[in-house]
């Protein structure tokens, strides 16, 4: 009987452990311990050091006499939340580059591989614990700090220096962040799948990750339908244009025909004068994206990203199934 009681209990001690974790989950987040555990503190140190900042920012603007009072930019002590900036726009190639490029091509390199897949686990069942656990760590890195600045500029945006429509603040709030990061680490999984090493996966997973940033700031103005709006030629744009992203201007007849902006940009005020009266220019007119459109630009980027995501997914589990490695 009492080594029935001691079986059992022993027993009972271990299946907790079994149920939380084990099997091929424990030998992945064992292999990746360090990059997993980096990943989770970068994300709760960097949330508190946003709240923190927020606080900071709050004091500062109360004693200028916000929202009464807009103060003076750049606003003192901003000097660190420019860092933050920095270090959010970081984030999504430091993923890709040093937990997504090594992921496979590691085991690629140290024959890690070739172990695994020996037993009884499945080059599938290896791919896809490996991914999930790799996706996890960008996701949750990602959406906290996101969530964190959002929450720290949304309320205070007039006062920040860079506009809502610069990646600084577009490509680091809502479900943009979670989106780049997950996107950038499944290229740096598939390059390094590629390159089976480790070094030359880092080395390309960079270089692309710079590309991709160019490429992204072109694209970022095509994520939604552009406005146009005209209004008396040398007047001021209405109040809640403030914050409107300008993509073009132009100079308008009274029958709506556009001209260049520069159509009488002459030398002198009187040829100018006498080129507004000769072609009936009346009205700017601007072409523009509203800051109520952000959100949807932001959805439509991330679903760009993510369909993205799944297709590279894709293509590396079926490459690690089918073909040698």
């Amino acid at each position: 009987m009492s080594a029935t009681l001691t079986d059992t209990s022993r027993t009972a001690v271990r299946e907790p452990g079994r149920r939380l974790l084990g099997g091929l989950n424990w030998l992945v987040v064992r292999q990746h311990r360090a990059a997993l555990l980096s990943v989770a503190a970068a994300a709760v140190l960097g949330s508190a050091w946003i709240v923190y900042q927020r606080a900071r920012l709050a004091e500062t603007l109360e004693a200028a006499g916000w929202p009464d009072r807009h103060p003076s930019l750049p606003v003192p002590g901003s000097g660190s939340i420019d860092l933050t900036l920095t270090a959010l726009g970081a984030l999504p190639m430091v993923l890709a580059v040093f937990l997504g490029a090594p992921l496979i091509a590691g085991d690629q390199e140290r024959g890690t591989l070739r172990l695994v897949t020996t037993q009884s686990v499945s080059r599938r069942r290896w791919i896809t614990a490996k991914l999930a656990w790799c996706y996890a760590a960008a996701l949750l890195i990602g959406a906290v700090l996101s969530v964190s600045f959002t929450w720290l500029w949304k309320p205070y945006r007039s006062v920040f220096q860079s506009p809502w429509y610069e990646g600084e603040i577009f490509d680091h709030t809502g479900p943009m962040l979670p989106a780049l990061c997950l996107f950038l680490t499944a290229t740096g999984i598939t390059i390094g799948m590629l390159a089976r090493r480790i070094i030359p996966a880092m080395a390309v997973t960079f270089v692309f990750s710079m590309a991709v940033q160019i490429v992204w700031d072109g694209l970022r103005p095509h994520l939604a339908s552009s406005h146009m709006f005209s209004y008396p030629m040398g007047s001021d744009l209405p109040a809640r244009l403030n914050e409107a992203y300008e993509l073009d201007r132009w100079i308008g007849s009274a029958d709506g025909r556009l001209y260049g902006w520069g159509l009488c940009a002459k030398s002198t005020e009187a040829a100018s004068d006498a080129c507004v009266k000769e072609h009936g220019i009346v009205n700017d007119v601007i072409k523009y994206l509203d800051f109520d459109q952000m959100p949807t630009m932001q959805w439509t980027g991330a679903g760009i990203l993510l369909a993205a995501t799944v297709v590279l997914t894709a293509f590396t589990v079926w490459r690690v199934s089918r073909k040698p490695l």
